[in-house]
């Protein structure tokens, strides 16, 4: 128990001061924990003894998919079976095939040779999900097609466990002298949790339908009753205990007889993705992932034999780096066949190269099953372990591949403007989008620009008339049209253009209307001085407009909400330009006393308009 404790005290703290580094590097979460655990395997007597928390830290991973799950309802996966069978499948075979033939070629059995291909096809969902998850790249059509292809390999490691018992080429067992047999050391490690040791590979396959079978029925009819119970009986804690007993349960009844109990828990997740309680399983379940998925990663970097690594490393290497060139190059034009181009291309591709935790199920499976011989599986192991290092460093490849891209399209020709109209939106991304669909379906010719050539072009596709090119250069502003329009809208996205072309446009047309979209508060100040007419913060509306759903949920009438949203409306529009000339870039405003005063005094002078205009509302309701 000391030892234990010992143990996870150290994973901890390393992860407390590896973690953050990483990430104030710019190299994310996951390289910081892989780093923390290989510093960790190199300190005696507990690097080397990682085994019973590397058990405990892959519940990060059965709860991950858990989640995942949870978010996928059985009506979203028929919709995505297109996309899932033909890409995600597509890839699974041709990468499986391909891994298959170099491995037949070098020398490897047959039986051999289909599992090191099934398994390798595999990538890291825990890792590539909480990257993507970290740069923001989830909703890309990259990001969404990588994400379909890691839900079809997590379904598809189902029939690879079945398949499994059937490539042994012969039986584990060791003839005794005196006529007995006795397991071999593999098999008689796994007999004490697994059930389907003596049975035959078409008896492991049976067990394994049924087992799934009953995990889908349980979730359908059981768990809905035992929630209502606990909602009875109004015991919040037993919503934790309920949702931990479920993962736990059914991870604990597939490691009887063999299966990945991550598979099982995505399978049950599916199934309770309609329940009413699937936002309360997934609340009570999200800190102990975050928490155990780390702990997975500093498990996998300290997991790195170091002396077999070191004993072979160009081999190692030389198979890791051939690995994620095979991957690398089924992905890629896997991805161009499915229409994918340019940084999305390369995202996808990236991002799926590696191979993944659920090889390291497989390897042990097939070891189990005396698929694979023990020195193969440890070669295995290690470039599954060295290829998840490698996940990171082709991130930051791909970041370099996509500037790179993003400066070629910089430089491409602009388009020739032959349209004017009143209305000129510089920027067409979803804020633009919106302003653009409003004031075009209303009569009024736009005219849209934006220096994004993929955005253009998604434009065009539907229907929307955009042309490409810088609109901070003055030329292209007036080619545009800017001598005889009357209302500019700046929705770039990036700050210092935003300001730039409210200067230009207001030093080239001092009677134009500008209307500017800014970040933040300190942004807005910018605009306002630069010249900005109206000025429009990201994030006011919509936050004005839950805080009025709030006032009328919490016991004021729908009349008095929208009286204290009209005040607060008006207070912050006659604020924002008192701030506005006390403010001042040279001085952070925590340190600008005037600034500071006057804005304590505002806030004052705001909860009395408030409740004054509420009080108004509610006599003139009830006269």
């Amino acid at each position: 128990m000391d030892s234990f404790l010992l143990q996870a005290t150290v994973y901890l703290a390393a992860a407390v001061v590896a973690v953050p580094i990483s990430a104030r590097l710019g190299l994310g979460s996951v390289l910081g924990y892989l780093a923390a655990g290989m510093l960790i395997g190199q300190i005696p007597g507990i690097g080397s003894e990682t085994q019973d928390l590397q058990h405990f830290a892959e519940f990060g991973v059965v709860m991950m998919l858990f989640l995942i799950g949870l978010e996928l309802e059985p009506n979203a996966l028929w919709n995505m079976r297109h996309r899932l069978l033909g890409l995600g499948g597509l890839q699974i075979l041709v990468t499986g095939a391909g891994i298959f033939a170099l491995s037949a070629a070098l020398g490897l059995d047959t039986g051999a040779s289909i599992a090191v291909g099934m398994l390798l096809a595999l990538s890291s969902t825990a890792i590539v999900l909480q990257t993507l998850s970290e740069k923001g790249l989830m909703q890309t059509s990259g990001g969404r097609s990588a994400f379909s292809v890691l839900l079809t390999q997590d379904i598809a490691v189902i029939p690879m466990l079945a398949l499994l018992p059937l490539l042994a080429v012969h039986v584990p067992v060791r003839l005794n002298p005196d006529g007995s047999m006795t397991r071999t050391a593999v098999e008689d490690a796994h007999a004490n949790y697994s059930l389907v040791q003596d049975l035959p590979g078409w008896g492991v396959t049976l067990v394994t339908i049924g087992v799934v079978a009953a995990i889908i029925l349980a979730g359908i009819y059981l768990t809905r009753p035992i929630f209502r119970f606990i909602h009875a009986s109004r015991l919040h804690e037993m919503y934790t205990a309920f949702a931990l007993l479920i993962v736990i349960g059914i991870a604990y009844v597939m490691t009887l007889i063999g299966l990945s109990p991550a598979l099982g828990a995505f399978l049950a997740g599916v199934v309770l993705a309609n329940s009413e309680f699937r936002h309360e399983l997934e609340s009570d379940i999200q800190p102990f992932k975050g928490l155990l998925l780390g702990l997975f990663f500093i498990t996998v970097g300290a997991s790195i034999d170091f002396p077999a690594f070191l004993a072979r490393p160009w081999n190692i290497l030389g198979l890791t780096f051939a690995l994620i060139a095979i991957k690398g190059t089924v992905l890629y034009f896997i991805g161009r066949a499915f229409g994918l181009r340019h940084r999305e291309l390369w995202l996808f591709t990236l991002s799926l190269a590696q191979a993944g935790e659920f090889g390291f199920v497989l390897i042990s499976f097939s070891l189990q099953q005396n698929v694979i011989l023990p020195s193969l599986g440890e070669k295995l192991l290690l470039v599954i372990a060295m290829s998840m290092l490698a996940t990171p460093l082709l991130f930051i490849l791909y970041d370099w591949l996509s500037q790179r891209f993003a400066d070629r399209v910089s430089d491409a020709p602009e388009d020739e403007i032959d349209e004017q109209g009143p209305v000129i939106i510089a920027g067409i991304g979803r804020f633009g989008q919106i302003v653009n669909r409003l004031v075009s379906s209303s009569g009024f010719r736009t005219v849209v620009l934006d220096n994004d050539l993929e955005t253009i072009q998604l434009m065009r596709r539907f229907g929307v008339k955009s042309f490409f090119g810088d609109p901070t250069r003055p030329e292209l502003l007036r080619a545009a049209g800017l001598k005889d329009a009357h209302i500019l809208v700046v929705a770039l996205n990036k700050t210092e253009d935003a300001l730039k072309l409210v200067k230009l446009a207001r030093r080239e047309r001092p009677d134009l209307f500008i209307i500017a979209r800014a970040h933040d508060r300190a942004h807005m100040f910018q605009l306002y001085a630069a010249g900005a007419d109206k000025i429009v913060r990201e994030l006011f509306d919509s936050s004005l407009r839950a805080g009025r759903y709030a006032l009328e949920n919490a016991g004021l009438s729908e009349y008095e909400a929208a009286a204290a949203e009209q005040a607060f409306y008006a207070h912050d529009r006659h604020a924002m330009l008192e701030l506005a000339e006390l403010w001042d870039p040279n001085i952070p405003s925590p340190q600008n006393e005037a600034y500071v005063k006057r804005a304590r005094e505002l806030e004052k002078d705001l909860e009395t308009d408030l409740l004054s205009a509420i009080e108004s509302r509610r006599g003139a309701t009830s006269e």
